[in-house]
Formats: structure tokens, sequence, C-alpha cells
């Protein structure tokens, strides 16, 4: 199998995004740390207290082992026993202005070793976006870019990797989405192995193409105690997510992964209210149409 290429790409993309991000910052610089595990290696970068980035994580880890999470297996209970290889990139960015989106985005490659049959490869990741004081023509442009690093691989990628996404980035226990959506998916293997390399190369350079514009078009927009109070409470659905529904997580606490890096997404301040409720009519209030499952490029016509 071909990991040595995915490797590579996963290391140059660490490396592109890491740079854009210290570039739109202009202030801090991520810290680089490698680390040794049960299960692997793998490089954690974090920036901190930046001009523009209050906490940026980005994530690469490569781990080996003997039996596949039951995260991983839940849904191909096939694998359910089997040796694993799986590798990565993932990061997280929470932006000090409020009016800049918090962002996320992945891209993965797993293979497993089930006994007497031959391995089993797939492709996973995509991206999405997070904001507390949503633009109709940032949530436009991120969708655009989205679909168009699907558009070679076939018209009907991007539907298909919408719809996942905005089904997978749901709280079903406040009954919102998680943000605007982007793309997701996972068990990716319906191409060529070069095919699908090439699929997660465009996914994570399109994330800095989708995500750096708006990040440079908000980051010096005025905001006040109101504004900041609203992000950290919530940057709490944030953590909610994370913790209960995301099976990144699971999996890597599950296959003994470095606890540090998979909190690393974490935003590093945030408050929980409880019942809280926005002001009828108030900019916070207006949130709430954003949290559903739109079609925002045949709505504005795009």
């Amino acid at each position: 199998m071909h990991t040595e290429s995915v490797l590579t790409l996963l290391k140059t993309l660490q490396n592109q995004i890491c740079t854009a991000l210290e570039q739109e910052d202009g202030e801090a610089k991520f810290v680089h740390e490698a680390w040794t595990g049960k299960l692997g290696i793998g490089e954690t970068r974090v920036l901190k207290n930046g001009a523009v980035f209050e906490q940026a994580g980005v994530n690469f880890s490569h781990v080996k082992g003997t039996q596949m999470p039951a995260s991983a297996t839940a849904h191909r209970p096939e694998l359910a026993g089997a040796a694993f290889e799986a590798m990565g990139v993932s990061l997280v960015i929470h932006p000090k202005n409020p009016y800049v989106p918090t962002s996320h985005a992945n891209v993965r490659f797993f293979i497993a070793y089930p006994e007497n049959a031959e391995p089993v490869w797939w492709f996973g990741g995509g991206f999405d976006l997070t904001p507390f004081y949503p633009f109709e023509e940032d949530i436009v442009h991120w969708h655009t870019v989205a679909r168009d690093v699907c558009a070679p691989f076939g018209e009907s990628v991007y539907p298909e990797f919408k719809q996942w996404c905005d089904e997978y980035f749901y709280l079903k226990h406040r009954n919102e989405t998680r943000g605007v959506g982007g793309l997701f998916f996972d068990d990716l293997n319906r191409w060529d192995f070069d095919t699908c390399l090439n699929f997660i190369k465009a996914v994570g350079e399109g994330y800095i193409a989708a995500y750096l514009p708006i990040v440079t078009k908000r980051k010096n927009t005025p905001y006040g105690e109101r504004e900041r109070d609203f992000q950290l409470y919530r940057r709490g659905r944030y953590v909610e997510f994370n913790l209960v529904w995301d099976r990144g997580t699971l999996f890597g606490l599950q296959s003994g992964g470095r606890t540090e890096s998979i909190l690393m997404s974490m935003p590093p301040l945030v408050r929980f209210e409880y019942q809280y409720a926005p002001e009828e009519g108030s900019p916070e209030a207006a949130l709430n149409q954003f949290l559903v499952a739109r079609d925002w490029l045949q709505e504005f016509g795009k």
C-alpha cells in the first residue's frame, strides 16, 4: 500500500496550512512538538494568543494497532478485531474576534489488515465552518470553494458530501447544526488510490482558500464585551459536540492517542450559562436561522 505518498502529502499540508495561518496572524508562530505514543508518532503544532487567532492547532499523527477501536468499526463490523494503521492531519482554529468564524478541517487515511484477507483502505475528512455572527456572503464563499473542490471528481460529490457534513455535525441534543457546514466524507475508496489521494489534496488546499479570505475580511471588525460573551457561550456548543458526538475524538482516545493533542481542538476559553436565551430580534438571536441544513448556493443563486 502507498502509505509513503500519503505521509508525504499530509506533512506537506500541515506545513502549508501552518504557514498560511502564521502569515494571516502576522504576530504569533506555531510551537512544534513532536511526540511518541503507545501506538505511534505525531507532531502537534499550536499557535496561542496571536493577533488574530486566540488558539490554532494543526496536528499530524501516524499510529498502528493490533485491533481496530470500537469507534472505527461501529459502521464496519466486518473489520472488528483487525490490525490497523491510521494517519492524518486535523486542525481547529479559534479566532479572537467574534466576527471571525471558528473552523475545522481534517484529512485522514486508514488501512485495516483483517486476517486471511486483503488489506482494506479508505480515506476520510472534510472541513466545516462555525460562525457566531454569520454573513451570507462568507457562507456562500465557503460553499463555493467546497463545490469547486469537488467538481473535478463528479457533479454529485459536493451535494453528497455537503449533506453528509450537515448530518454529521449535528447536535442531536440541541436540535441544531454545529455551524453552516461544508464537506464531510468517510470510507472513501470509490475511486482508485491516486484519485482518492488527489481528492484529499484538493480538500486540504481548499480549506485554506475557503477560510483565509473570510478571516482577512472580518478580523478587524470592532467588537465589545457583548460579542465576546456570546462567542464564549457559543464555543460551549463546540465542546459539547467534540465530547459527545465526534468519532475522531473517540477514536483518538480509544486508540491510545496523545490526550493533549486530541483535546487541542477545545477552545482556550468558554462559558456555559444556564437557560441562556438571546434577546429577541438581536444579532445573537439571528444565529438560530443559520443553524439548520440549508442549500446556501441555491438560495443565493451561486
